[in-house]
């Protein structure tokens, strides 16, 4: 298969679909690679580095876009990108369709098959693409929420973990999963007063068997959540309902009596935010204050430290983009369910029910849009 990957070009965005080691493992297969001169840049990878992999460099993303069977990308497409796809071609990225009608109506009219990282499954029902970018953003959350209660970002002007004689801040994360264990181990670690939010109680006992009297398990209510919002210092929104729009649970009336300088960091902001008053903001303009509250909603917040999220990203994707050129998607995806569930659109079809249901779009299992395809 001949398989391309192009620079990316989202905002601050500066991972990359393939690494070199990537390149040369697809290269050992059998596999052409066709690599956008200066993609990995970002990562400190060159285009020599590339070459010296087996990888053929091109000049743009139209001749990646023009002659790759199979695209592999870090991120949602872009607009100019999503033009360049066609009928047939099989985009493998992340995607995050429910909350971006634009791109989904894009992709649905491009004919292409277009299969989403964070929606694929794994044996133990976990979301294993997705699992690595989960880590680093939790640990990232921690980090850009300590920056944001400093004084010059508009924040109350506290030390996350405090000094001795004086308290900490109080973090409060909401949801128990892969995000916000990473932001609970960062938090403590840092010395903060932690506490986590969650409505499952088996998620809630495994947290407080692991972090013990360090950290307070909280279930969550309506109640309960708003109660430890208003006393946070530092909220962190981590919750994920798999390839639906994230649910919004901090409301703008709670706004006005939360601490002055308090801040929110909404990692849930690829779906759509968990904060009413979220919008996608970038690296370059990460923050914005909103009675008295700094919001933190960068839309790629692991593109921050892109050669560690990169080389986490493609430990976990390789085996799945090696599958996909070794047998093609449509063998592979009829035969591995768990798999098939990252398809979320397939020949002008939309295969993931939560995007169907949140855009109004007819749901068509991805196993039987499969099986339509390869008897149209």
């Amino acid at each position: 298969m001949r398989v391309g990957v192009p620079t990316e070009i989202k905002s601050g965005e500066r991972r990359v679909g393939l690494t070199p080691g990537s390149v040369a493992e697809l290269v050992a297969h059998g596999h052409e690679v066709l690599v956008q001169t200066g993609c990995g840049d970002g990562i400190g990878a060159t285009p020599d580095d590339y070459t010296e992999a087996g990888g053929r460099l091109v000049p743009d993303a139209e001749t990646v876009f023009a002659e790759a069977e199979m695209v592999v990308k870090v991120k949602e497409p872009q607009a100019a990108e999503r033009a360049m796809l066609r009928a047939g071609q099989v985009l493998f990225t992340y995607l995050h369709l429910a909350p971006d009608p634009e791109q989904t109506k894009d992709l649905v009219e491009s004919g292409a098959t277009c299969i989403a990282y964070e929606t694929i499954h794994d044996d133990a029902g976990g979301l294993p693409l997705l699992a690595p970018m989960s880590q680093v953003a939790g640990r990232l959350s921690v980090q850009a929420g300590a920056h944001a209660l400093e004084t010059q970002s508009g924040g109350a002007g506290m030390l996350l973990g405090g000094v001795p004689g004086v308290a900490p801040a109080k973090v409060v994360v909401i949801g128990g999963g892969v995000v916000g264990v990473n932001a609970i181990e960062m938090a403590i670690g840092l010395g903060a007063d932690v506490t986590v939010l969650d409505r499952d109680l088996g998620v809630l006992d495994r947290l407080s068997r692991r972090f013990g009297a360090e950290l307070r398990t909280i279930y969550s209510t309506g109640a309960s959540l708003r109660a430890e919002v208003l006393a946070a210092h530092l909220v962190i929104g981590a919750v994920l309902v798999k390839g639906a729009r994230a649910p919004r649970l901090v409301t703008a009336e709670m706004l006005p009596e939360m601490r002055d300088g308090s801040v929110l960091v909404d990692v849930a902001i690829d779906q759509g935010g968990c904060f009413e008053t979220s919008r996608p903001t970038t690296h370059a303009d990460p923050t914005y204050v909103i009675d008295g509250v700094v919001h933190y909603c960068v839309a790629n917040m692991p593109g921050a430290v892109p050669r560690t999220s990169a080389m986490a990203l493609n430990n976990a994707t390789l085996p799945y983009t090696i599958r996909l050129a070794d047998h093609g998607a449509k063998t592979v995806l009829s035969q591995d369910p768990m798999f098939a569930a990252g398809l979320n659109v397939h020949a002008g079809m939309v295969t993931e029910p939560a995007v169907a249901a949140a855009l109004g779009y007819d749901h068509v299992d991805p196993i039987t849009a499969l099986h339509r395809s390869l008897t149209d």
